[in-house]
């Protein structure tokens, strides 16, 4: 591999298996990607080079000396015919099988003999991760007892430590004496810690330690490294550490894995922040927060981190894992960001090989460092949700990188949430660095209502540039104002969320065919005019309520009032005259910032102890307005089109929502009346049955949870920023 060549795209999914207490959690049966071999031909589709394959060991050889290889053998020879290179993973966050752990004295061994079998079986594999991040997997098995075998000691962290180093040489040594060609692409996080100056002590030793992975293994821990100390004092052997200085196994590339979240802030003045984050090391109390959280300088984190790894071991350097878990703009300007900051950093003449997509296919439940086993599932390049991949924004901006194209994405401009203010969760550290949003707006009509004023605050937070238009602003019906805004303010996108939403009125007041069809229509026509992306809403109410199972997409609709056939002519008309829009069906609102849905009336009047009647025959998938406007914007930044469903996962009748809100606020579900529709006063006749399901995603959270979350956004609506890898605070004493 030449310098000189382009920065490489490299691809991986997450591939963990880890174990906690007994039981293991395998990320490739989560997301698929062990049961869909053209999967290899999605990720060769973008243009990677090389695929971080996971030919793990406890997937091929759980049980001491037996292998089966027919999973591998079948992904090998399609990624030999699509010419997709190797960088065989053996372990990753795993302790290994049954038969050993970390702390195991003949877990080095054990895998070497593995890597051998490897290596025999496709001796044309010509690069490897035997250890994948044996630094982080160390604190989190031996320093935080998260993962097993949970200890919480110096002493086990050092072992695991030296036991993964220690079989990455041997497994190395194995697979070269069948390969000596085969390259060690050794991976770890290198996350910097900045403190308060009281703490600055315990940060500069765990910058040193953050190292520890590459200097073992470049052979540079020897008697004057300022880790060789604590090492020894905690069970190192001056034996093994000499061996390590004197047989050195230095990784062909520097593997680092970036996350924002690993740029850490300590801070002693535990005051400033919630009672949950106090930790220490024994010698001071203290908190561990992001320090993106608190930190008054905008972070990036890339050229840093690239320029000190070439810096300090004059090797190539690869970036191999670049994953945000957060929303989908915000996961595009990360992955970009790490682009940009390769190839500057190769610019100024480091050997910078690649940046690695990875999480192709997404991660499940790291949101609590996989120590439960829940199912919150965070999209990569694709999204497998349903079972099959959908391509998310992602995969089309890892191919325009590939191929030395100009990203094409609207949301990139911006930049990430980790470079504006909002970050801060915590009063400031040193003076505040910010950039500002620029790039062409969205357009967002109907600023009075519910749904508008929702996406507002939800392009507040994704750092997406819009204008929030009334009526004045744009009257969606006059073809003479439709036209003047568009000109003006050069939107790549409109969402629509204007219109008539009486629907008993609607079966009397003509204004709401002007709002709900000739509106959206005319909207439609300019915006496919002008090559501006269009979103646009529907609703349940298209359907007659005769299934008995949610409405998918495909089904036949059959409107029994006139506001669901004012909505269905739009629907018809605006895929006619736009076939690129993005065709939104949804129901029942709830929200936190709007007192007049169904949910927070009826809390209002239990709390007041009096009745609440609702309809018992009346069944429907009640959305909780958030969860919408954020699903929308994904799929608006993906570049999705046609008719979708979104509302959260379930089905209820208005009676049982009712109880169920009652219930989780810990009001009377007893004053809750049950009545039948029809002696509520509806003008409009209601479907008995609109539940909506989907055939394309399963992209929302079920409505159980929406509720709950419901209940505390009313007192503190904050933004949803998955955070992705976070460390406990309680660490080791430097």
């Amino acid at each position: 591999m030449s310098p000189m060549r382009p920065l490489e795209l490299w691809a991986g999914p997450e591939c963990t298996v880890n174990r906690v207490g007994d039981a293991y959690q395998d990320q490739l049966l989560f997301s698929g990607f062990d049961r869909r071999l053209d999967d290899l031909d999605r990720l060769a589709g973008t243009g990677a080079k090389r695929l971080r394959f996971p030919l793990l060991w406890e997937r091929t050889s759980p049980d001491l000396g037996v292998f089966d290889w027919r999973w591998s053998d079948e992904r090998v020879v399609r990624m030999r015919e699509l010419g997709l290179g190797f960088i065989a993973g053996l372990v990753h966050h795993g302790s290994g099988p049954r038969h050993t752990s970390l702390l195991d004295p003949q877990f080095a061994p054990k895998l070497a003999a593995y890597a051998r079998a490897v290596a025999e079986r496709y001796p044309d594999i010509d690069a490897y991760t035997p250890v994948n991040e044996p630094l982080t997997t160390a604190r989190f098995s031996g320093l935080y007892g998260l993962w097993y075998p949970h200890h919480r000691d110096d002493k086990s962290f050092v072992r695991a430590l030296l036991n993964q180093i220690r079989a990455t040489v041997l497994a190395m040594r194995a697979v070269r004496e069948v390969n000596p060609q085969a390259q060690l692409i050794q991976t770890d996080d290198l996350g910097r810690i900045e403190s308060s100056p009281r703490l600055r002590y315990q940060a500069e030793f765990e910058n040193l330690r953050r190292w520890l992975t590459f200097d073992l293994l470049a052979g540079r821990v020897d008697a004057q490294h300022p880790l060789r100390a604590y090492l020894r004092n905690h069970g190192a052997s001056e034996q093994e550490l000499q061996e390590l200085v004197e047989h050195p196994c230095p990784p062909d590339v520097v593997g680092i894995n970036c996350y924002v979240t690993s740029e850490r802030f300590l801070d002693e003045r535990v005051w400033l922040y919630p009672p949950d984050l106090l930790g220490g090391n024994g010698r001071d109390k203290y908190v561990d927060v992001e320090l993106a959280r608190v930190h008054g300088r905008a972070i990036g984190g890339f050229a840093a981190r690239l320029r000190e790894a070439s810096e300090r071991y004059g090797l190539p350097v690869a970036i191999t894992e670049a994953h945000l878990g957060c929303t989908r703009d915000e996961q595009l300007r990360w992955l970009h960001q790490a682009w940009q900051a390769a190839e500057e950093v190769r610019s100024e003449g480091h050997d910078i090989r690649a940046v690695t997509a990875w999480a192709a296919f997404g991660t499940y439940d790291w949101d609590s460092l996989l120590t439960r086993s829940i199912g919150t599932y965070e999209p990569g390049l694709w999204d497998v949700s349903t079972g099959e991949p959908r391509p998310t924004a992602l995969a089309a901006l890892a191919r325009q990188l590939a191929h030395g194209e100009t990203p094409q994405s609207p949301v990139l401009g911006a930049p990430g949430w980790w470079q504006r203010e909002l970050r801060l969760a915590y009063p400031a550290h040193g003076e505040i660095e910010t950039m500002p949003v620029t790039g062409r707006p969205l357009l967002i009509t109907g600023a009075t209502g519910t749904l508008g004023q929702a996406f507002s605050r939800f392009c507040d937070l994704r750092g997406l540039s819009y204008r929030l238009l009334s009526r004045a602003d744009m009257d969606i019906a006059d073809p003479a104002s439709v036209a003047a805004a568009l000109e003006r303010w050069q939107p790549w996108a409109v969402i629509n969320t204007a219109g008539f939403v009486r629907v008993d009125d609607a079966e009397h007041d003509k204004r709401q065919w002007r709002e709900n069809v000739a509106g959206p229509v005319l909207l439609a026509q300019e915006c496919a005019r002008r090559g501006v992306r269009l979103m646009t809403f529907s609703s349940d109410l298209v359907f007659d309520g005769s299934k008995t199972s949610p409405y998918v997409e495909s089904d036949t609709p059959a409107p029994l009032n006139a506001y669901g056939r004012a909505k269905l002519e739009a629907e018809t008309r605006i895929e006619e005259h736009a076939p690129d829009a993005l065709l939104i069906r949804t129901a029942a609102f709830f929200g936190p910032w709007d007192r007049h849905n169904f949910v927070s009336q009826a809390l209002e009047t239990l709390r007041r102890g009096e009745p609440w009647r609702a309809a018992e025959d009346q069944c429907v998938s009640p959305t909780y307005v958030p969860d919408l406007a954020q699903a929308a914007l994904d799929l608006l930044v993906d570049g999705e089109h046609g008719l979708w469903h979104l509302t959260n996962r379930g089905e209820v009748s208005w009676a049982r929502f009712a109880q169920m809100a009652a219930e989780a606020a810990s009001l009377d579900m007893r004053l809750v009346e049950s009545s039948y529709g029809t002696a509520l006063g509806h003008v409009a006749p209601r479907p008995r049955y609109s539940a909506l399901g989907s055939e394309r995603h399963f992209l929302m959270p079920k409505l159980e949870d929406a509720l709950c979350r419901y209940l505390g956004d009313c007192h503190n609506m904050a933004g949803d920023w998955p955070l992705g890898r976070q460390e406990p605070p309680e660490r080791e004493a430097a």
